[in-house]
């Protein structure tokens, strides 16, 4: 019984959170690369959407894993209040979609039909809704199965897959370009790191903690305290703070009073 809910909420993973601007490196890079460029195209793209839905990289990879990938399936694109067909609409409709969900069906720690909706993020490289129309478009052009994973890709010389390993190597490259004033190393970050980092940008947001472990389906506030302990914009004026709040006790019945 133990065992089991450890796997329902296993404690916090002591990964480095990524900084936005690692995963803005990867997006702006893999904006440039050749058409042909494909697994490394869905890479960056499966990279902006694990950050920006909090996904556990079973969720968001094409491995093996105890998680249920993404899949086709599982996506619904809209232009305002109309949800567009997947299958039918053309790539310029899809390419206006202005939010993208997920539907969560058998993922780990998520509420069966449970459903994630996110807008655009008005920024040209760093866009859920646009990395997730990227994979549709690609999938919709090969012919996939729904059951394909988003993480999947196809190519000429045959089937590629977004694992954990390729999605790791991605991000220690990238942190190893932008050197130590990230303040960690590069062995301290993997494919769990996106997780992480997603939540890390909504407390640097001020988003309401309790929003953050709802849309992370964290059932505990482990994962949120290590953050709120490692975020620096989120710490750096506390001293300043504590110094302002003088406040003064309510006196015991057995102190004398003035």
């Amino acid at each position: 019984m133990l065992a089991c809910w450890k796997k329902q909420d296993p404690p916090a993973n002591r990964v480095k959170p990524i900084p936005i601007q690692v995963i803005r490196r990867i997006a702006v890079i893999a904006a440039n690369l050749p058409p042909d460029a494909h697994t490394l195209r869905a890479v960056a793209d499966m990279i902006i959407i694990a950050f920006f839905y909090l996904l556990r990289p079973g969720e968001y990879t094409d491995s093996p894993s105890e998680s249920t990938p993404f899949t086709f399936a599982d996506i619904q694109l809209f232009v305002g209040p109309l949800r567009l067909d997947l299958k039918t609409s053309t790539e310029a409709q899809l390419l206006a979609a202005s939010a993208a969900s997920l539907t969560f069906t058998t993922q780990k720690n998520g509420v069966e039909n449970e459903v994630i909706k996110l807008g655009r993020s008005g920024d040209p490289f760093l866009c859920p809704t646009l990395a997730v129309v990227r994979r549709i478009l690609h999938l919709r052009t090969a012919g996939a199965p729904g059951h394909a994973p988003l993480g999947r890709v196809f190519t000429p010389s045959g089937i590629q897959r977004v694992t954990p390993t390729l999605i790791t190597k991605t991000l220690r490259d990238a942190v190893t370009y932008i050197g130590a004033d990230l303040g960690f190393l590069p062995s301290e970050v993997s494919a769990r790191s996106l997780r992480a980092a997603g939540a890390t940008a909504l407390l640097v947001a001020n988003v309401d903690p309790d929003v953050i472990r709802l849309l992370g389906r964290w059932r505990s506030d482990e994962m949120l305290r290590y953050l709120h302990l490692t975020a620096e914009p989120v710490m750096h004026d506390f001293a300043r703070q504590m110094l302002q709040a003088e406040y003064k006790l309510v006196p015991h019945q057995l102190v004398p009073s003035h």
